[in-house]
């Protein structure tokens, strides 16, 4: 698989130590894990079955939430059963396989919050051309780039890391395969493998909170112009994005824009973005939309009635 490899199988050191705390972790994520997959499930449901959701932005929002529930699949089943294991493994294929659609979905997802901030921009500050614009067309091709864009992405990636030699030791100081760490056991200087790792994951992550921080700022600037009804609107929608982007730019810029580290925070770090945040988005999309909310208890509904 790659020039020397000696090693076949890798071990995780995991979160913590403590047998007792991670049971009480596996504990605390498993509900947590649920909620993501069943609330972003319920989001992508209701989207495609309300006909009051037909907008391009709940068309946005049913593919950022189908992500979600991907991005963190990817790490989070395989995290929660090595809570429970003492000897926490992964054979090296399947760490260069989590690698590339930890990042694949990661990307697609920034992308398609760069899509979704696009999509804000034209509603507020071009609305008498909204509809021409964002034609379903346009929507799918703006979705098909995002999952493209998270593809080339990762492929980058793991042409690297294929090219690595791997002769020992075998434990990853880490709760998943991510690049940094295992770069840590390649037994070959990986400063310019480091670079460009560093170019293509935060400088995507940078760039993309740029152009999202600019939109807003222009959105705002935009809204001057708008009645207060029509303000109120549009700064409840843009609240709801700019939460989420915060939420999962945040951590990202932190851990991939700095020299590698040993830090145990960024662990804590990951966590947040790997388990937490992924819950979270359909919370915030849920709780300050109330076309959604409507939608989903006409949805109720009608299940209550067929069941009875």
């Amino acid at each position: 698989m790659a020039i020397t490899n000696n090693v076949t199988e890798l071990i995780f050191t995991g979160l913590f130590q403590d047998p007792e705390v991670q049971r009480a972790c596996f504990v605390v994520f498993l509900p947590v894990y649920l909620a993501t997959v069943v609330g972003n499930g319920l989001i992508v449901l209701t989207v495609n079955v309300s006909k009051s959701l037909r907008s391009p932005m709940y068309f946005f929002l049913s593919y950022l939430s189908l992500v979600e529930i991907t991005y963190s699949s990817t790490v989070v089943p395989k995290f929660m059963t090595d809570l429970l294991a003492k000897i926490k493994t992964i054979s090296l294929e399947g760490c260069v396989a989590q690698i590339f659609f930890f990042h694949f979905f990661g990307v697609t997802e920034i992308l398609l919050l760069v899509v979704m901030a696009y999509d804000r921009y034209v509603a507020i500050c071009k609305p008498l051309q909204y509809m021409n614009i964002m034609s379903r067309q346009l929507c799918h091709v703006l979705v098909a780039g995002s999952w493209l864009g998270g593809f080339f992405h990762s492929i980058i990636q793991i042409l690297i890391t294929v090219q690595l030699p791997f002769c020992g030791p075998n434990v990853i100081d880490h709760y998943f395969c991510d690049l940094q760490p295992l770069f840590k056991l390649a037994c070959t200087d990986t400063f310019v493998e480091g670079v460009i790792v560093l170019a293509n994951s935060g400088l995507i992550a940078l760039c993309s909170f740029l152009i999202l921080v600019s939109s807003y700022i222009i959105i705002l600037v935009n809204l001057r112009n708008h009645s207060a009804e029509g303000r109120r609107k549009a700064l409840s929608t843009c609240a709801s994005h700019i939460t989420v982007v915060l939420l999962f730019f945040g951590p990202a810029i932190f851990l991939y824009m700095r020299p590698s580290s040993t830090f145990t925070e960024d662990k804590l770090v990951a966590v947040f973005y790997t388990v937490v945040t992924p819950m979270l988005n359909p919370i915030i999309y849920t709780l300050r939309n109330a076309e959604v909310k409507i939608a989903m208890r006409r949805l109720w509904g009608k299940k209550n009635l067929g069941m009875e």
